[in-house]
């Protein structure tokens, strides 16, 4: 937790680039752009939710894409508000990013609810990439869960 302090302060020389790319990123502060995130990433995963509710009711569908598209773009803002929206499409399309990517824009009503839990993961893996050791703190998480 130390060390990712030190990165997010941009006192951790090892994380430099990273740190340097993200508050060259934008004029705004690197707290009101990590606030912002925040803001629309859960707006954006409830937006989702909501609109995946919706596709099992009478008639829901037309809902469903609505609240689910809304959603997914609140989702893939949220990044931008890391990065820079040229920074973050530029990253999308890297080896790290391509399969989160290629599972966030593919859409069908049987499959629907399989891809929308995986896009919420594969949304969730591709922001936890902007932010420092996030990705190794999930994992170390997740194993020490599972073991």
């Amino acid at each position: 937790m130390e060390k990712l302090r030190r990165v997010l302060s941009g006192q951790d020389d090892e994380e430099q680039g990273l740190t340097s790319q993200v508050l060259d990123a934008s004029s705004l502060s690197f707290s009101t752009r990590l606030r912002w995130f925040a803001i629309c990433f859960v707006s954006g995963v409830l937006f989702s939710i909501l609109g995946t509710g919706l596709l099992w009711l009478p008639g829901g569908l037309k809902l469903f894409a609505v609240f689910y598209t809304f959603g997914n773009i609140a989702a893939l803002a949220s990044t931008c508000f890391l990065m820079g929206p040229m920074k973050q499409l530029k990253k999308m399309f890297e080896t790290t990013r391509l399969l989160a990517t290629i599972i966030m824009i593919w859409h069908k009503k049987g499959l629907a609810l399989l891809f929308c839990i995986l896009q919420f993961l594969s949304m969730t893996w591709y922001s936890l990439s902007y932010i420092p050791y996030a990705r190794d703190a999930v994992i170390k998480c997740c194993s020490s869960l599972l073991s």
